[in-house]
């Protein structure tokens, strides 16, 4: 099956991409390469249309269209990414466009969708139940479905990454792809099996969504669950992709919810990145694994960047947690007036910045003439946190961490 995707089908959709895609920047990542010994490249297509790579493979597929096919139009099935790039260039072509969302879908992606042209209908709990509607419609109006992942066109689309991957780093010695379906490995295990047979390709899944791997390997990992990743949530992986992982995939890793965030994370703080969890996954499979990629260059594909900024400031301040820099004390004061002040200034003079505080005098087992304080501090990290603690039990005000992450690092 695999042969339906081959070198001469990539280059032919490189040359009808050119133009209407964005030819994504191949960058170095000084932090990752420095904290993994490894040199670490990422492929950005965080960057690219719509904030993902699938605005490559919807493009192939649209274009194949016949006019026929065309006035009448086409639909897909998701929740995200894939429903944006093939609304995106259904416009740009005139080409109706209806996508089938599960219920759950954010009302930001729903909204996003629409603003690009395409009809938005809502229906049923899981990608199953969606995509079972959507052939249904399909069948009855005479749509075209612009699968996901399992089509031969939209796999071509997506192995142009790899092509440019050989093309501006031909140093190459091994790529980490994320993995939900399999078309964009798929994809790219095959433009660089065809160029750079040496070149070794892995995935990566989130643990909670391990359906390539045990389709592949019979892994036990879970098949449903919340996940950071949601762009690689995918329960069932294609027949023809799992073809091509089977045959050109080396390895195929499983990252947990904790090291996908300390990815998205990372990418933001240290590269200056936005990207969602499924591509911040190869940051997190290379933290975990990188001795199997001494001496090699790295490419990792950043796959797409469309995370709810929400999402993304709940990580960053998760993050400036763990690190100590946002920490939680509960100091001892004694109820009277001026202890409060006289606690800023210790804070204060230790180069500390107070972001909340709050009064504790009613549910305390404390003296009745003593009070506590719970104070939200930024700092420089865990010792910088342990001199301001010494300072306040030094002038009578006895502290102790409250944050958790604090407390278990340092």
């Amino acid at each position: 099956m695999g042969s339906l995707v081959t070198l001469d089908t990539i280059r032919q959709a490189q040359r009808q991409l050119h133009g209407h895609v964005v030819r994504t920047p191949l960058v170095a990542a000084p932090a990752l390469s420095d904290m993994t010994g490894v040199d670490v490249r990422l492929k950005l297509e965080n960057l690219q249309l719509t904030g993902a790579f699938k605005a490559r493979g919807a493009l192939i597929k649209l274009v194949s269209l016949p006019p026929e096919a065309r006035s009448v139009g086409v639909i897909a099935v998701s929740a995200g990414n894939h429903a944006q790039g093939v609304a995106w260039h259904a416009g740009k072509l005139g080409i109706p466009a209806t996508i089938v969302m599960p219920v759950s879908t954010p009302m930001t992606k729903t909204q996003k969708t629409q603003t690009l042209g395409a009809k938005v209908i809502k229906f049923g709990e899981s990608y199953s139940e969606s995509e079972e509607f959507a052939l249904g419609l399909a069948a009855e109006k005479g749509l075209t479905l612009v699968h996901p992942f399992d089509d031969p066109l939209v796999i071509s689309g997506q192995g142009t990454i790899g092509l440019e991957i050989i093309e501006d780093c031909p140093e190459v010695g091994a790529v980490i792809v994320p993995i939900g379906g399999g078309g964009l490995i798929s994809g790219i295990a095959t433009a660089i099996a065809a160029t750079k047979p040496q070149v070794m390709v892995d995935g990566v899944q989130a643990y909670t969504y391990a359906a390539m791997s045990g389709a592949i390997s019979g892994f036990g990992g879970a098949i449903g669950g919340q996940t950071l990743a949601e762009g690689i949530a995918v329960k069932k992986p294609g027949k023809l992709t799992r073809s091509i992982c089977e045959a050109l995939v080396r390895d195929i890793y499983t990252v947990d919810e904790s090291a996908i965030e300390q990815g998205v994370e990372m990418l933001f703080s240290s590269h200056k990145q936005i990207a969602e969890g499924a591509g911040a996954a190869p940051v997190a499979a290379l933290l975990k694994h990188h001795a199997r990629f001494a001496g090699k260059t790295v490419v990792l594909v950043v796959s797409g960047g469309n995370i709810d900024p929400a999402v993304l400031a709940t990580i960053l301040m998760r993050g400036l947690a763990r690190e100590g820099r946002l920490t939680r004390l509960r100091i001892g004061i004694s109820d009277q007036p001026g202890s409060l002040a006289n606690v800023a200034q210790i804070i204060g003079e230790g180069g500390a910045n107070i972001v909340e505080v709050h009064h504790q005098r009613l549910f305390l087992d404390v003296s009745v003439k003593m009070t506590e304080l719970d104070v939200l501090i930024e700092t420089m990290g865990f010792d910088h946190v342990a001199l301001l603690v010494q300072s306040l039990d030094t002038a009578g005000f006895p502290a102790r961490i409250l944050s958790s992450s604090a407390q278990n690092e340092h």
